[in-house]
């Protein structure tokens, strides 16, 4: 057996050359890796892996949190991570299932609310019987205002065999100047946006500034760090949720929804009135749904505001509408879905004022309860 001899140790240039080697090897593997990454994109299929349904229970809502650490939830802006994190997403739909998604904005979703407190968790928990098969209500709100971002979560959705679509808007949400600016879920989705306004030829810019597409380095392994921190992060918050329920921050105190006004203050996105500009409304998106949902019934609903009585309420009905803004949209809206053969149900003054939480579309747990129910009575079978 050959032994060293310590007589002609490595030289420090031999060790220096060995360490440069593989430093050099390592850079250019990670540099291919990137390369290779970017060309890739597997972003998509990288949302599609994940935990829920299996090492712990799916969400009964979409993933969205400002203070993750507390709400064991976290933002992000991966679609396919979204709804794979869904209890939706558990397993096929049975034979004896009325299966029901309800889709829009923070209302929906169920700001300072629990999941069973929501819309949908009060409907589900009702389990009405429909069709000779017991309704279950799915969560698919998010929490931005736009029917393009609706839009986006319906043509996902389809592909879960709905039996009937409830969909939720008011007037902010329909505002065409802020589509996208105003749901970064959109914006951070532009192939998605710009697919859809170019298959729906919805009167959107597709170029608009406020839609973010990564470029080639952008698509790189550096480039996507944080999305792909975000992916994991998903993941073990997601033991947490299954541990407490826990899935948003519900503090002690919030600050209540504005009711009372500046005198004169009648503007709403530019315009002062007596009248709405013809294109303010984004009625084409509500039209492009419809013809995603194809033979699916879609009960569209314009959702409860506040309707303060403070300081010069006679001009604003609260903090996003002024009164001729809002009665216009509410005309504009109902000769729409007469017009198009919509079902519309318009709930805008179905709740007392003292019923409006921390804005003018959120309600108490006893003001939704009540709502949920007075929609649940308009899914009828086949309607």
């Amino acid at each position: 057996m050959s032994k060293a001899n310590p007589a002609n140790p490595p030289s420090s240039g031999t060790t220096w050359r060995f360490i440069a080697n593989v430093l050099v090897k390592a850079l250019l593997l990670f540099a291919a890796l990137n390369l290779l990454f970017a060309a890739w994109y597997p972003m998509a299929g990288l949302g599609r892996i994940s935990g829920y349904n299996l090492l712990f229970p799916g969400r009964l809502r979409f993933p969205f949190g400002e203070v993750p650490a507390q709400a064991y939830n976290l933002s992000l802006y991966n679609v396919d991570a979204m709804f794979s994190s869904l209890a939706l997403n558990a397993q096929p739909k049975v034979a004896d299932e009325y299966r029901v998604l309800v889709i829009g904005d923070s209302s929906v979703w169920g700001t300072l609310l629990r999941p069973g407190e929501t819309i949908p968790g009060v409907l589900d928990a009702a389990r009405l019987q429909l069709c000779g098969k017991t309704a279950r209500f799915y969560n698919l709100g998010y929490p931005t205002l736009s029917v393009t971002k609706d839009l986006m979560v319906l043509e996902e959705a389809v592909r879960y065999q709905p039996d009937h679509i409830l969909w939720l808007v008011t007037l902010e949400g329909m505002a065409r100047d802020t589509q996208i600016s105003s749901s970064p879920v959109l914006a951070n989705n532009a192939a998605r946006a710009r697919d859809l306004i170019r298959r729906h030829n919805l009167a959107l810019d597709p170029v608009d500034k406020t839609l973010s597409e990564p470029d080639f380095w952008g698509r790189t392994l550096i480039g996507q760090r944080r999305a792909l921190a975000d992916l994991i992060r998903l993941q073990l918050y997601g033991a947490l949720w299954g541990a407490t329920g826990i899935d948003q921050v519900y503090p002690a105190r919030y600050t209540p929804a504005q009711r009372d006004f500046e005198a004169g203050n009648t503007a709403f996105h530019g315009q002062n009135g007596p009248s709405l500009a013809p294109d303010t409304l984004a009625l084409e998106v509500i039209a492009a749904g419809m013809r995603v949902a194809g033979s699916v019934p879609v009960t569209l609903v314009n959702e409860p505001i506040l309707i303060s009585a403070g300081r010069n309420s006679d001009v604003r009905y609260n903090f996003f509408y002024p009164r001729w803004a809002y009665d216009q949209y509410r005309q504009q809206l109902a000769q729409a879905a007469q017009a198009n053969g919509w079902t519309y149900l318009d709930l805008w003054d179905a709740a007392p004022e003292s019923a409006f939480t921390n804005s003018a579309i959120h309600l108490t747990p006893a003001a939704t309860a009540d709502l949920a129910l007075r929609i649940g009575a308009e899914v009828g079978c086949g309607k």
